[in-house]
């Protein structure tokens, strides 16, 4: 789609009070846009272009091209109060209702979401529960592109601390929004769209864990939203995790930042025993999204022929992936996707990141030696140890819960594929004791029987071991 024109400035020659605030946007032109938005809802006198609810069902190509202008403008604070005091969130409410044509709609939604950046005016956006429930409608809308600003203005309103609850608790009381939301998630193939839905969906969750909580149980509610023309008709009984799956598979090969939204969702969900249990005891019990973390973990991130760096970059979407992991192989030991015989190259994977980050960890001591790093430097390397930090103690958590279940028989087949030797096993047991040091015991036992000599060379490497023999 191509760039919205540029707004139009007042002429030098206007009077100086037609300014916009500060800039040099015209009030008459913001004036006579607004007042034509008004009569293309509303028309004074019959439009044989009109529907026959009397509202077009285009927008010709000037209105469109004005009103555009008006969305880029309204970037800008100074105009965004303007139309906040010429009412113009009223007048879109009228646009929602009345108008059948999807651009003007999405023009509408995005000019709201721009003014929603600015704190006060998304204070009154918010507070207005007409407004509210109208917008909240949208979101059955059946155009892509205003579901899109939908979402991008319910995240904005979100993120501001002073209004998020309001929000929350309109879309606790309203089902449809479920519906709609996992409508989108799951037969949506719009990418943009679906990190967007995504990122409400993360917001939602981590703002309130009972609407979580709502979420995971529904799944035999009825949409009690306005039926119409623009809302999907018919819409089956969703359970909210095959929906995030859905969405995941979506965004997992073009949107980096869109995957690690959508495994922090699933995070999230480990959060609660009711979450846990929606995964592990969906139809397949949990199959689809073992297969799935699995693939991203052993096929996808921090691969051999990546860069230790590479877990810099990758360190928070891993760290939801091995949470999941983590709490279904605790729950689901039983599960024939968790048995170790078909899980060997998850261990490989697991040592791999661990030696990734001891690769970071040096890197990072050798620049601390070589410079002296400023205030802001030092804050930005304290964050990225600290989720660093995370993901090592999710990955030690998860490797010494799998070494545990080794056999004999799975420990040779793993030295046979090369997931363990001594290089990864010394690995492994810098990173896991003295905190797991019963799980390292029980695989050193289980490793002597396989391989004797192997064994005897890790007990001279980490005496503490010996002393317990």
């Amino acid at each position: 789609m191509d760039r919205n024109p540029s707004p139009p400035c007042s002429d030098a020659e206007e009077e100086e009070g037609d300014a916009v605030g500060n800039t040099v946007y015209s009030k008459h032109w913001l004036f006579s846009v607004l007042t034509r938005l008004i009569e293309v809802i509303a028309p004074a006198e019959p439009d044989p272009a009109a529907s026959p609810e009397g509202a077009r069902a285009e927008l010709d190509e000037e209105m469109e091209n004005d009103i555009c202008k008006v969305w880029d403008m309204s970037m800008d604070e100074d105009v965004a109060l303007f139309l906040q005091e010429f009412n113009a969130p009223d007048i879109f409410m009228g646009v929602f209702a009345k108008s059948k044509c999807p651009r003007l709609t999405e023009i509408c939604v995005g000019i709201l979401g721009n003014m929603a950046c600015f704190q006060d005016i998304c204070m009154s956006i918010s507070k207005d529960e007409n407004l509210g429930q109208v917008l909240l409608q949208r979101l059955c809308d059946s155009d892509s592109p205003t579901l899109l600003e939908t979402s991008r203005l319910l995240l904005t309103c979100l993120s501001q601390p002073e209004v998020a609850n309001v929000w929350v608790e309109r879309i606790r009381e309203n089902p449809s929004v479920y519906d709609c939301v996992c409508f989108i998630m799951s037969s949506s193939t719009n990418v943009d769209l679906l990190v967007k839905v995504g990122e409400v969906v993360d917001k939602l969750f981590d703002l309130d864990e009972e609407l979580m909580l709502n979420w995971i149980k529904n799944g035999t509610c009825h949409s009690v939203g306005p039926s119409g023309d623009d809302s999907p008709e018919e819409l089956p009984d969703f359970k909210i995790v095959p929906c995030i799956l859905e969405a995941a598979k979506q965004v997992r090969s073009d949107n980096p930042e869109g995957l690690d939204v959508y495994m922090h969702i699933l995070q999230l969900l480990t959060t609660v025993d009711e979450g846990i249990q929606a995964i592990v005891q969906a139809p397949d019990g949990g199959k689809e999204t073992w297969s799935l973390l699995y693939d991203l973990v052993c096929q996808e991130l921090c691969q051999p022929d990546d860069p230790p760096i590479i877990v810099q970059e990758q360190k928070t979407v891993l760290a939801s992936i091995l949470s999941v992991l983590s709490a279904m192989f605790a729950s689901q030991t039983e599960q024939e996707y968790t048995r170790m015989r078909k899980n060997m190259p998850l261990i490989g994977s697991l040592i791999r990141i661990l030696q990734y980050m001891e690769g970071c960890e040096k890197r990072a001591d050798e620049n601390s030696k070589e410079s002296e790093q400023e205030e802001t430097g030092r804050t930005d390397v304290n964050e990225e140890d600290f989720h660093l930090k995370i993901l090592k103690d999710i990955c030690c958590e998860l490797l010494s819960n799998m070494l545990q279940e080794l056999t004999k028989e799975n420990t040779l087949e793993g030295l046979h594929q090369g997931h363990l030797n001594e290089h990864t096993c010394s690995c492994a047991f810098q990173n896991l004791l003295p905190l797991y040091f019963a799980s390292v015991e029980s695989f050193l036992e289980v490793l002597r029987e396989a391989d004797q000599t192997l064994a005897d060379n890790l007990e001279k490497r980490f005496p503490s071991l010996k002393v317990h023999t």
